[in-house]
């Protein structure tokens, strides 16, 4: 199996060098939705990730969303926004959506790397296909009703020292 983690940024999507993804022999990505590139209660985007994702694409790199999100309005809105093919639910971790993905984007395990901010679905997931995988921070959202159980957050909370974007969540379509 691959790398468990590239090095560390400061866990932000937009803070991941895609050169050094490129050096790595990395071709596709496959990205995480909620609290990765918008929060799921819909308040904030991920600074920069828009562009982030404009900028490896044109760098040549195969982008899949792969989301547990429950609401699939949201996923099919985000999918369209960003140009970029989606499955959901993945169910995540187990690994029938990642394996699709990896296939759908005519790669190897180790060509891909997955970018989301959950160990327990997308760290996971990525490791037991093989594929390396970066962590980067949570956005903020409400706690899930199992974050209430233990009492804490199973993520890298979001640095507090850098700005959010808020997002409107009025833009998406009834």
């Amino acid at each position: 199996m691959g790398k468990r983690y590239f090095p560390k940024t400061d866990y932000r999507l937009a803070t991941i060098k895609i050169e050094s993804l490129e050096a790595s022999g990395i071709k596709g990505v496959i990205l995480d939705l909620d609290n990765t590139i918008v929060s799921e209660d819909d308040r904030y985007l991920s600074p920069g990730a828009e562009a982030w994702i404009k900028q490896a694409k044109l760098a040549g790199f195969k982008f899949y969303i792969l989301s547990n999100g429950k609401r699939r309005y949201r996923v099919k809105y985000w999918s369209y926004r960003l140009d970029i093919p989606a499955i959901n639910p993945a169910k995540k971790p187990f690994p029938f959506a990642f394996w699709k993905a990896i296939k759908l984007m005519k790669l190897k395990p180790k060509q891909v790397v997955v970018i989301g901010d959950s160990r327990h679905t997308d760290v996971l997931g990525a490791w037991l296909v093989g594929c390396p995988s970066i962590q980067v921070a949570t956005l903020p959202h409400p706690f899930r009703w199992w974050e209430k159980l233990f009492g804490k957050r199973v993520q890298t909370p979001y640095p507090l020292a850098h700005e959010l974007e808020d997002f409107d969540a009025n833009s998406y379509p009834t």
